[in-house]
């Protein structure tokens, strides 16, 4: 079942499956390593921006950005 990123806990891993956003945000995301498919580690998830890290690089997202990303833990 697809969540956003914010809802899945420290150090969860999961898959992206989709990214509910317009054009212009989807393409920086997906420019970002943010693709279907690609498998995410939940760094930090408190208040403030989310940690994440993708394709061995450590990404910051503010929480409105990471809430439209769409991703099945693993």
């Amino acid at each position: 079942m697809p969540q956003p990123l914010t809802s899945l806990p420290k150090g969860s891993k999961a898959k992206i499956v989709g990214i509910a956003a317009g054009r212009g945000l989807t393409y920086r995301l997906m420019q970002m390593g943010l693709t279907p498919g690609a498998e995410v580690e939940i760094v930090e998830n408190s208040s403030g921006p989310l940690l994440i890290l993708v394709r061995g690089v450590t990404v910051a997202l503010g929480r409105g950005m990471a809430g439209k990303i769409l991703a099945e833990p693993t």
